[in-house]
């Protein structure tokens, strides 16, 4: 299993960026997936959800109405488009399989 994600950088608040995650070693398509995120001294939280097929999604408090997580199954690849930033959004944001398979990580930094 492998998942690289990409996309992260600098950008000035109420900006936008649009993560991706590459994903190979296993059928996509049959798998939920999810973002996470992970800020300086803080646990990793649970940002989005999305089932198999894309049908189905769901988002964390803290960005919903802002993000917006989709996946193309033909290029097993998952995305996070991330509207509105804000400084609170500044984190290392990783995408997950189900079981113990995370990604390296993309660092997003929200910032003036």
């Amino acid at each position: 299993v492998q998942l690289v994600e990409s996309g992260g950088g600098l950008v000035q608040p109420g900006g936008s960026l649009r993560l991706s995650c590459a994903a190979s070693g296993f059928t996509f398509r049959k798998y939920a997936m999810s973002w996470y995120r992970q800020a300086p001294g803080k646990e990793r939280e649970l940002v989005a959800v999305i089932s198999s097929a894309g049908g189905s999604t769901d988002y964390s408090d803290s960005v919903k109405g802002r993000f917006t997580v989709s996946r193309d199954n033909a290029k097993n690849t998952l995305y996070l488009q991330m509207n509105s930033l804000k400084p609170e959004d500044t984190a290392v944001y990783y995408c997950k399989m189900p079981g113990p398979y995370w990604g390296q990580g993309t660092q997003v930094t929200v910032s003036s």
